[in-house]
């Protein structure tokens, strides 16, 4: 489970967060819903202890992110923006090499990787080096290799961003997955049809706020809108940043 309580953050004279608060839990795919700038990526960040929070506090499992970043780095698994493959090493040896950050060494972590290899249909990719991969490939190398530990809680920074229509069908069935397995999820994204199929509550940010959640039936009930692009429309009061 993650809570966030009343998290502040600044980049010189831009607020990019202004007191979020929201909680996600076990089972279920939690999704940050807003225009880009908002604050979504800065708070998955406060949450994988990339960023510090000048204010409020951001729990996983119970664990303070700022005051034991080992332990929640253990409990996290993360699927960054940029992915950051380390282009000369192959599939399997840029999990290997998460697994071993991670404590993870012989038999367990053959076992894991070869079990992450099959889940994802990367056999036929494991071995070459993740330079020149296209964006599918280097996404489902980026997914093992956060899922190496077997962490329970997943954060996930538009994962289906630069995907095709197949690659992103297998990125959303594996996502339900991870929620079927009892794992928290926890994904940003402003790509309006993703999160209507995916998430099971929506986090609405704004100009680093808060300014609704609750499920999708929720958010158009609130809203009087049969539609949810409509309904994140009028909760946050202009169009921009938005995508289908």
């Amino acid at each position: 489970m993650i809570e966030v309580h009343d998290l502040k953050k600044s980049f010189g004279k831009v607020e990019a967060l202004r007191g979020v608060s929201f909680r996600a839990e076990d089972g279920k795919v939690t999704g940050l819903l807003g225009p880009n700038g908002a604050g979504k990526t800065t708070t998955l960040r406060v949450l994988y202890t990339i960023l510090k929070p000048e204010l409020g506090q951001a729990f996983v499992d119970g664990l303070d992110v700022c005051g034991r970043p080992l332990d929640v780095r253990a409990r996290v698994g993360v699927l960054p923006e940029g992915h950051g493959l380390y282009p000369r090493l192959t599939a399997r040896e840029n999990i290997r090499y998460y697994g071993e950050l991670h404590g993870l060494n012989g038999a367990d972590l053959t076992r894991r990787i070869n079990r992450l290899l099959n889940l994802l249909e990367m056999e036929d990719i494991a071995d070459r080096r993740t330079e020149g991969f296209s964006t599918g490939e280097r996404v489902k190398v980026s997914i093992a290799r956060a899922l190496v530990h077997d962490p329970r809680n997943i954060l996930l920074d538009e994962p289906t961003a630069g995907l095709d229509v197949m690659s992103t069908r297998a990125m959303r069935r594996f996502i339900r997955q991870l929620r079927d397995e009892g794992r928290c999820v926890l994904l940003s994204s402003h790509i309006m049809q993703e999160v209507a199929v995916l998430c099971d509550r929506i986090v609405v940010i704004a100009k680093g706020m808060v300014v609704a959640s609750g499920t999708p039936e929720e958010l158009r009930m609130r809203t009087g809108k049969e539609d949810l692009e409509d309904a994140f429309v009028d909760l946050i009061g202009t169009e921009e940043g938005l995508e289908r």
